[in-house]
């Protein structure tokens, strides 16, 4: 799907034809439409698919043929998805493509980041200042990450409360999926940081002062966000550690009970065995002899449940 936005008074004003000075977004494009932006603005169309592939790396790319330069940004953006009543969060591939007279940006699905400018979130951007513009997008993706960062320390103390209500499988799965996520965080994170620094020694951003100081917040942000995931996952880590090791010990515990219960209930077994041979044994004479053998294993098991008891076996 192609999207053309054209900035008029901080307002994103969508439009039917590629012009100068435009924005033009792809979500998942067919190569017919990928054919068309790049044939219309002499792009190579395998800076498009590039961020197509879930499994890229993110980097920056620079290409000038036949005197048209064009600058690929590729990095990491959050993306959250619904999975029954949890939520999923990964990160997959945003691509910022910078032509002389226009910015593209390309995502293989629908994510916060391009949303946020087209919905008019991020105040002072113009697609006709393209740097200005991939620093702007470089710097929402930084404050999404931190934005969902905060949202996956929610979701993992909301199930670590219902963990002390009740051991269940389905929120250890949670607590699984939540830290599976923070290791995609963290990772997605660290690449970023290698093309920011990156953008930082070149000539990116040596043209204005502004956008030096607006890389240099987006390198911040970037590493406050590493920061954040890397104590959140350490924390996530520690709860799940604790509560592995509390489950072992109540499955020790209960182990210990039904054990002792078993040696206990083994005592008057033994006592019947003895007295249900077929041969003589004493007070079977006697009519007493029933209560007597009975009392006798009341007081056997007496003593079993006395010494578990000063054993803490039970």
């Amino acid at each position: 799907m192609i999207t053309i936005y054209l900035s008029d008074g901080g307002r994103m004003l969508e439009q039917d034809q590629i012009c100068p000075g435009a924005w033009i977004h792809l979500c998942d494009p067919n190569e017919k439409e990928i054919g068309r932006v790049c044939a219309q603005l002499h792009v190579d169309p395998d800076l498009i698919r590039a961020a197509l592939d879930e499994e890229e790396r993110s980097r920056i790319e620079v290409e000038d043929e036949g005197g048209n330069p064009c600058t690929m940004i590729l990095v990491d953006t959050p993306l959250v998805q619904t999975e029954g009543h949890t939520f999923v969060y990964s990160t997959i591939p945003f691509g910022i493509v910078l032509t002389p007279q226009n910015v593209i940006t390309v995502c293989l699905r629908e994510t916060a980041l391009p949303r946020a400018f087209m919905e008019g979130l991020v105040k002072g951007c113009s697609t006709k200042k393209f740097k200005r513009l991939a620093l702007q997008m470089l710097y929402r993706n930084a404050s999404l990450f931190l934005f969902y960062l905060r949202q996956v320390d929610k979701a993992s103390t909301r199930v670590e409360n219902e963990l002390h209500i009740s051991m269940k499988n389905k929120e250890l799965i949670q607590m699984l999926g939540l830290e599976k996520s923070l290791v995609y965080f963290s990772t997605s994170l660290k690449s970023n940081e290698l093309v920011l620094e990156k953008l930082l020694r070149m000539d990116f951003v040596k043209d204005y002062p502004e956008d030096t100081d607006l890389l240099e917040d987006v390198i911040v942000e970037n590493k406050q966000a590493m920061e954040m995931s890397g104590i959140y996952r350490d924390i996530l880590s520690g709860t799940m550690d604790a509560f592995a090791s509390v489950i072992s010990n109540n499955l020790n515990i209960v182990m210990k009970l039904l054990a002792s219960v078993t040696i206990i209930l083994t005592v008057p077994t033994i006592v019947s065995s003895l007295w249900g041979m077929n041969v003589p044994v004493p007070f079977e004479g006697s009519p007493f002899g029933f209560w007597i053998v009975l009392g006798v294993a009341g007081l056997a098991t007496l003593g079993a449940i006395l010494l578990a008891k000063y054993k803490r076996w039970l």
